[in-house]
């Protein structure tokens, strides 16, 4: 099923290095999505001349390109067409500020992902985005929110069980100041840290992951 977003409201975040194509002719907006998504954390590559894709995509590796529906020299449909033709897995997004029936069935028609009216917010785009990954089985987390989620998990593992950091230190053999950063998601932790944490504290390595 295809998203069709036209301005309105909808929230979220995601970033496993997702590779992007932004393909428009307008600058302005290129400079825009390049700016958002690499904040995001996805790997970002911008066009301006749409007869130029369907070659970076035959020679590189995108999860998903992003298009302009109205260009000169090649229109985003005739475009869409054309990357169909060489990738028929590719997510596609679809921008127009004319939105119509007619593209959006178009659009449909060779499988894009989403239909988005501009201008957007940019939660809509973010919604967007990860409703895609989550069709792709695409992991779209940034590593500061899992060294965030790994830390709340192991203090409230050793919270749970009544252990304090310098007892912690004590059977894993790692300093209480490691320990610390990495509760507080100042400091990524070693798998080998990892490990002696969830013997520690008798759990599962995978169980310090809270859900990722």
């Amino acid at each position: 099923m295809v998203d069709i977003v036209v301005a309105g409201a909808i929230p979220l975040r995601t970033a496993s290095k997702l590779s992007v194509l932004v393909v428009d002719d307008d600058q302005d907006i290129r400079e825009y999505l390049q700016d958002f998504l690499l904040a995001e954390g996805f790997e970002v590559t911008t066009v301006a001349d749409p007869t130029q894709v369907v070659e970076r995509i035959r020679d590189e590796v995108f999860h998903l390109v992003v298009l302009d529906l109205m260009m000169p020299k090649l229109s985003g449909l005739d475009l869409l067409a054309h990357i169909r033709s060489v990738d028929d897995d590719i997510a596609v997004i679809i921008l127009t500020g004319y939105p119509s029936l007619e593209t959006a069935s178009a659009s449909i028609q060779h499988d894009v992902s989403a239909y988005i009216h501009k201008p957007f917010t940019p939660a809509e785009f973010r919604d967007v985005i990860a409703r895609i990954a989550k069709k792709k089985g695409l992991v779209l987390r940034r590593e500061d929110e899992l060294h965030a989620a790994i830390g709340r998990q192991i203090r409230d593992l050793r919270k749970a069980r009544g252990l304090t950091l310098k007892q912690m230190a004590r059977r894993t053999n790692l300093s209480v100041s490691l320990l610390s950063q990495i509760e507080r998601a100042e400091s990524s932790a070693s798998v080998s840290s990892l490990f002696k944490v969830a013997t520690a504290l008798d759990v599962r390595l995978t169980d310090l992951f809270g859900g990722y």
